[in-house]
């Protein structure tokens, strides 16, 4: 569950950590009295959308009056935002943040989340803050620090000692910095958080070290823990078929790549994508359609993977168990017949009814390639989204 910058402030805030004075906005008869909230003119009108990249997409705008601050609200508030995450058609903006705006002496980056290689937390910072991490990490790797952490004993003192050295924090501000660094730990463990983000980390005339823009990432597993951040979820904070997946009951993630995947078992995913990796291609996404789906779940679920523009072939994938191969066919049957189909579809069944899946898909005359070896049909998917 991803947190908008005013909500994630609020618990930054709770945790201990400075934030710029303000006030969410969702309608515009709210702007005055966020201004004031803020302290004020000049006044920081930030866009509050799921996506980085705000700042160069206009998406962050600085007014020094009532008339400013009024067209600004009027071209951002109920519109639709384009930056470098969101795509061309861009991120509904159905709220502001007005923010207090602040001297910056020094800006920084930090944030905390899951490291899988090394199965453990980790903080990530670096002395160049208010850029995107991802190009600096390309460009000048030597500017980021990483510093692993046990989850069980946190990141400790001496951690966050070294940690503010090496961002060469002025002495003045550096015990301030290493109790900010503390509490980020503890608030990500404590939340069952995979990201705390905040960028840029600044040193301000006005508030000392504070967080001029943050980013929380929940993990949903743990929500049931955490009932207190029900208030905070969004449709938004999922894309169209991550929310779409979820209505219907199966786990979708949107990634990047040609190969269109549906399998049933999360772990057997993982498996199907490393092998489209390995014959030279790139999963379009993971999705797990689980052991229990019926029909109108698998032609649903195939509806999702073809809606991404980006898939060039679809690779099925099943074992059945309490999935049975029948089912998962006739769903496959219906969305291809329902939507025309125009991707090449490579199918491997194993298991539970396989035969009579197998009957049906040759029986369709829907021109699937079938393969009984997973190997084979990964290598057959990649081959022919390269074509």
């Amino acid at each position: 569950m991803k947190l908008l910058e005013y909500q994630a402030k609020k618990i930054f805030a709770q945790w201990g950590i400075p934030v710029p004075s303000g006030a969410p906005i969702f309608r515009s008869s709210q702007l005055t009295g966020a201004i004031q909230k803020a302290g004020g003119f000049p006044v920081v009108l930030k866009a509050q959308v799921y996506a980085g990249g705000r700042g160069k997409a206009g998406g962050i705008v600085k007014v020094r009056d009532l008339r400013e601050a009024r067209l600004a609200a009027g071209r951002l508030l109920g519109k639709r935002l384009v930056t470098r995450q969101t795509g061309p058609r861009g991120a509904p903006v159905k709220a502001l943040l007005a923010e207090e705006s602040l001297t910056v002496l020094k800006e920084m980056y930090v944030s905390v989340l899951l490291d899988r290689s090394r199965q453990m937390p980790v903080v990530v910072a670096s002395s160049e803050g208010g850029v995107a991490i991802e190009e600096l990490a390309k460009e000048k790797p030597e500017a980021i620090l990483t510093t692993p952490f046990d989850p069980v004993s946190g990141l400790g003192l001496p951690r966050a000692r070294r940690i503010a050295e090496r961002l060469k924090i002025p002495r003045k501000a550096r015990k301030e910095a290493v109790q900010q660094l503390l509490k980020l730990a503890q608030g990500f463990l404590k939340l069952d958080a995979s990201l705390v983000e905040v960028n840029p980390w600044a040193l301000t005339r006005e508030k000392g070290l504070a967080a001029l823009d943050g980013k929380l990432t929940l993990d949903d597993s743990g929500l049931f823990r955490h009932p207190e951040l029900a208030p905070f979820k969004t449709a938004d904070a999922d894309s169209p078929s991550e929310a779409k997946s979820r209505e219907i009951g199966i786990n979708y993630v949107g990634l990047n790549g040609q190969v269109g995947c549906m399998v049933n078992g999360a772990g057997l995913a993982m498996a199907t994508m490393d092998l489209i990796k390995l014959h030279g291609g790139e999963p379009a996404n993971f999705l797990d359609v689980g052991g229990g789906a019926d029909v109108n779940q698998v032609r649903e679920a195939f509806k999702l993977i073809l809606a991404d523009s980006n898939v060039k072939s679809v690779l099925v994938n099943i074992f059945g168990g309490i999935m049975k191969c029948d089912v998962i066919a006739q769903g496959i049957v219906q969305a291809a017949r329902a939507i025309k189909l125009k991707v090449p579809l490579v199918i491997r069944l194993e298991g539970t009814n396989v035969k009579l899946g197998r009957e049906i898909l040759r029986g369709s005359k829907l021109g699937f390639v079938t393969a009984t070896d997973l190997n084979e049909a990964a290598k057959l998917a990649v081959k022919a989204a390269k074509k």
